[in-house]
Order: structure tokens, then sequence, then C-alpha cells
């Protein structure tokens, strides 16, 4: 709960790296339905990210960062997690 407290920073959609395993799980549906949803509503929930290699990977929200990129945005609002130890 302690990083849904943390600021919110808007990042260059295309700097956001997506791990394979990740983009395994993409349903185009949800995108379509989250791209909608955005139109008329905004991004309600920033997704998570954390840096990595030199690179911010994305922990959380694939379907509203592919929703953002179909829609021709350039920046989504993010979160910046920690690693997970474990």
């Amino acid at each position: 709960m302690e990083d849904r407290l943390k600021k919110t920073q808007s990042v260059a959609i295309d700097t956001v790296y997506v791990p394979a395993k990740r983009k395994k799980t993409l349903d185009e549906a949800k995108v379509e339905a989250l791209a909608e949803s955005i139109i008329e509503e905004g991004q309600k929930s920033p997704i998570w990210v954390r840096q990595g290699q030199g690179r911010l990977v994305l922990v959380e929200g694939l379907h509203r960062l592919e929703a953002l990129k179909a829609l021709g945005e350039t920046e989504i609002d993010a979160i910046f997690v920690q690693a997970r130890r474990n």
C-alpha cells in the first residue's frame, strides 16, 4: 500500500519496457474498452514502473499502457516502485 502513496509522474510511453512474459497476458478487448473509458474520463490510475538496467520496466498496468498507445498518446502517468526482492 505504501507504493500507492508515492507521487505520480508523467513518463514517455516509448521509454517503458514491457517484459515478454507480461505481453502474453494482453487482452485486446480490454485495451479497447479502456481506451474508450480514457477518452471519456481520462487515465484514472497510473501504471507502476521500476528502474531496471537503465530503463523503465512495467510492473503493473499493461492494458492502460496499450490503451494510451492506441489513442496516440506519448505520455502516461506512472508511479515509480521498488523491484520486488524474493
